[in-house]
């Protein structure tokens, strides 16, 4: 389990194709980085330990040719379903250790499995925030609602807009976000992770068992 507050960036330092061809996935080495915001090297991480890297959960599976860098496993499904089959050397991500127990929950309880991919259409200031628009896939759309929680690219976020006609969402990002986080350098046009909220999950899923889908339809 996660809480989408990044503890820190990382960069792509390496990719390779994994023994039998694509149909075998890659292997992403990334190197932890330091900042003002996290200007202490990484504690430690044991082979086996799960990461959310831009809000996927991985298992380390290994040190990286560079000092202090990770190396992990990604399966196809998740290269296609994610994006982190875009990913390229240099690229950036952000970095979230799993929750252990007794730790603070900052943000909201996530699995790191990705609902979907979305597509910021617009980035604007908003006082000392940026307000991003993100196009959702429509059967996302269903799991948010205004004030409700939502984790783009690992990063846990409020909702403050739904517009389930044309399938987008909106948020605000405070400069401390934007500073620690790769959503500072995202722009529209620009692809992101989705993981709705667990309890909508359930929510939704109890009402389709009880009414079917046309019945839970007519009350979202």
């Amino acid at each position: 389990m996660f809480t989408g507050i990044v503890e820190r960036a990382g960069t792509i330092v390496r990719i390779d194709e994994r023994p039998g061809g694509p149909e075998a996935g890659r292997s992403l080495v990334i190197l932890p980085l330091l900042s003002e915001a996290a200007p202490l090297p990484l504690e430690p991480v044991a082979v086996g330990e799960s990461i959310s890297v831009s809000g996927v959960c991985l298992t380390v599976v290994g040190p990286g040719d560079e000092p202090a860098g990770l190396r992990f496993d990604v399966v196809p499904e998740t290269l296609g379903r994610t994006t982190l089959g875009r990913l390229k050397t240099g690229d950036a991500v952000n970095l979230e250790r799993s929750l252990a127990v007794g730790d603070r929950l900052g943000g909201h309880f996530l699995s790191g499995h990705i609902d979907g991919v979305g597509e910021i259409t617009e980035r604007r200031a908003m006082g000392s925030q940026d307000l991003f628009q993100v196009n959702a896939p429509r059967d996302l759309m269903a799991l948010m609602i205004q004030k409700g929680s939502i984790a783009v690219d690992g990063v846990s976020l409020t909702i403050v807009e739904v517009n389930r006609r044309e399938a987008w969402f909106s948020f605000a990002a405070i400069p401390h976000t934007l500073l620690v986080t790769t959503l500072g350098a995202r722009r529209a046009g620009d692809r992101v992770n989705l993981e709705a909220d667990a309890i909508g999950k359930w929510v939704l899923h109890g009402l389709r068992e009880i009414l079917g889908p046309d019945g839970a339809r007519r009350l979202i």
